[in-house]
């Protein structure tokens, strides 16, 4: 047999439910020849997410957006509101056993794209309400459950959006992106920015004069609003 031949092979017998040694012995070749094609055909193999244990977003999320479709989404369609700070809180739990994975990642769905996460954090799974109502302690509302697409679309389509304008997301970004699923390789349903457009609405933690000379040099003078917590 060539190569790929073989390789199909062990891949049919391995999924067949196959041991190393049974292997070798259907192929008539010794063990310590097949070990190391099962060990490469098993490193290509896309690896299975964690089921998924919880997800959840903060009331009133989509104000200042436009949703197409998603109509079982939570709160969309619920307020035409745009007040407020363009920020969206997303949390993703994944099963890993007796405890549960989280990722948190606080989301400028107005402008900057994610700002900030947290995580990987494990946490035991009768302690994932308390942790919930911790990440959420700041909200006047409880959060909402939501299906995972609507965490994809908000993140990555912010990601996406920013990327735009001229901002990439948090530095720990990319230790949580698994918990979102398989690649982002779609496009949002999701309009960003309040009402169409970029509006920067300035944080503790934001340079503000970095943020307005990249907003002027991405889409020009007078087509993107800023304000300061106190306006």
């Amino acid at each position: 047999m060539t190569d790929p031949e073989l390789a199909d092979r062990v891949r049919e017998l391995r999924q067949g439910g196959r041991t190393p040694k049974e292997i070798a012995r259907a192929l008539g070749m010794p063990p310590a020849e097949i070990a190391p094609l099962i060990r490469a055909i098993a490193a290509t193999q896309p690896k299975k997410e964690p089921p998924l244990a919880g997800c959840w977003v903060n009331q009133g999320w989509a104000a200042g957006l436009t949703v197409t479709g998603h109509a079982d989404w939570p709160d969309v369609g619920a307020t035409a509101e745009t007040a407020g700070s363009g920020l969206v809180s997303i949390l993703v739990a994944r099963d890993s056993g007796s405890s549960v994975s989280v990722c948190g990642y606080l989301v400028d769905v107005w402008c900057l794209g994610v700002k900030d996460t947290l995580g990987p954090k494990s946490v035991d799974r009768r302690k994932l309400p308390e942790f919930r109502d911790t990440f959420y302690r700041t909200y006047d509302q409880p959060p909402l459950p939501g299906p995972l697409d609507l965490a994809r679309q908000v993140v990555f389509g912010a990601v996406a959006y920013a990327r735009k304008l001229g901002f990439e997301p948090h530095p720990d970004f990319a230790g949580c992106v698994s918990h979102l699923g398989a690649p982002w390789a779609g496009q949002s349903d999701i309009t960003f920015g309040r009402n169409g457009r970029p509006t920067f609405i300035q944080g503790p933690n934001d340079n503000a004069s970095r943020v307005m000379r990249t907003l002027r040099r991405s889409v020009g003078r007078g087509k993107f609003d800023s304000f300061s917590p106190m306006e």
